[in-house]
């Protein structure tokens, strides 16, 4: 085995950790002053600025498309599911009320009897 002093793997490792101490230990120190903080807060507020400008663009975009945006898909989505919803109470009653009055389950109607009545032949019938 090799001596570790001259290991290039651990040399190699060695090296790495010092520069993650060093790394750590300078991100620390600018992290901590007010300037950073003052500088992120400023960084965060651009950014959520940018997002709704494009935002409102992107509305004004489907708009002018004659497409609807997300806001009001999303609207479509919950009052389908309110209808949704309705319609299977809707649905369950009738289902009761079919059931309290004997009658067959909703949409179905009564089967016809079987027809068992022949008409008579056309050669042995009488004029």
């Amino acid at each position: 085995m090799a001596d570790k002093g001259n290991d290039p793997v651990a040399m190699w490792q060695n090296m790495i950790g010092e520069m993650e101490k060093g790394f750590n230990s300078f991100a620390n120190q600018a992290m901590s002053s007010p300037e950073f903080s003052k500088l992120m807060n400023q960084a965060g507020g651009a950014a959520a600025g940018a997002q709704k400008h494009l935002g409102e663009l992107m509305e004004k975009y489907l708009v002018s498309m004659n497409l609807p945006s997300r806001a009001q898909m999303v609207g479509m989505a919950e009052r389908l599911q309110s209808i949704e919803g309705q319609l299977n109470e809707i649905k369950a009653m009738l289902t009761q009320m079919s059931k309290a009055s004997g009658q067959s389950a909703v949409g179905g109607t009564t089967p016809m009897p079987p027809r068992t009545k022949r008409p008579p032949s056309a050669e042995g019938e009488p004029k």
